[in-house]
């Protein structure tokens, strides 16, 4: 995309984090913009403080899309608006931290559901559209856990997997037809993520005091929306790590950060 000024944008997990520093981002790209979470009070303070101060549009729609029919009714919304979605960022997600058959199972499917199934729904719905203009942009938000198998966070992890390796096959089928999809990797992130997957205090402490800011992983993701990147991990020593599994047995590198998660 050579410029973002007055096209639409649908950010998902929009109200806090890496969504919020993806919408800030775009705002001041005057791209204009649907805020898509759960939380309607956060979203409509910062729609109305990024539309008064870069003069664009911004929607928002209040939804858990951890539900089945969520994505459904995103794009039903997006559909009654008119608005002609020219770039998706599939950020919505959460984890869920410690030995999995200690963790709740209902939980657990929740987070399938919005990690994989939702995001992989509204790239759908939204991808057709942008292939028949020739133009669009689909970020799906990974992780560096979608690298290897990560002990105490197991299902998180997979579910990462399956994003990077989703949007890497979908970028080498859009890739000549104008439209990118591209995977972002982030690592540890200053956000709410440690809180939600209740990840073990020490644990989480630790893997913060190197974390990156939203800022930080948003800057890369634009780096590799303008490479025209299958994927991109966000920060040199991410890069290197998640390259440095290719070289080490798999299951030592599950060891390796099964002692690096594991409770302390």
């Amino acid at each position: 995309m050579e410029t973002w000024a007055g096209k639409t944008v649908l950010i998902t997990g929009a109200s806090v984090g890496i969504g919020e520093a993806f919408a800030r981002r775009f705002a001041r790209e005057k791209a204009n913009l649907m805020l898509v979470a759960r939380r309607e009070d956060k979203l409509r303070r910062l729609a109305a403080e990024l539309a008064r101060q870069h003069s664009i549009t911004v929607d928002v729609l209040a939804k858990d899309l951890s539900l089945p029919e969520a994505a459904g009714e995103v794009f039903e919304e997006t559909e009654r608006l008119n608005l002609q979605v020219d770039g998706l960022i599939n950020n919505a997600g959460f984890g869920i931290g410690g030995r999995f058959v200690e963790t709740d199972l209902k939980r657990n499917l929740e987070m399938l559901q919005l990690n994989i199934v939702t995001l992989t729904e509204l790239t759908h719905r939204y991808l057709p559209g942008m292939l028949a203009r020739r133009q669009g942009v689909v970020v799906n938000v990974a992780s560096t856990a979608a690298f290897q198998a990560v002990p105490y966070l197991g299902a998180y992890a997979a579910t990462k997997a399956y994003v990077l390796s989703f949007s890497e096959a979908l970028h080498e089928e859009c890739r000549d037809q104008g439209v990118l999809v591209m995977a972002l990797c982030p690592g540890a992130t200053a956000t709410e993520f440690f809180d939600t997957a209740q990840v073990a205090e020490g644990t989480a402490r630790d893997m913060l005091r190197r974390a990156q800011t939203p800022e930080e992983v948003v800057e890369a993701a634009f780096a590799g929306i303008r490479r025209r990147s299958s994927s991109v991990v966000s920060g040199l020593a991410n890069s290197l790590l998640s390259q440095a599994t290719r070289f080490v047995p798999r299951d030592i590198a599950a060891r390796i950060a099964g002692n690096i998660m594991k409770a302390r």
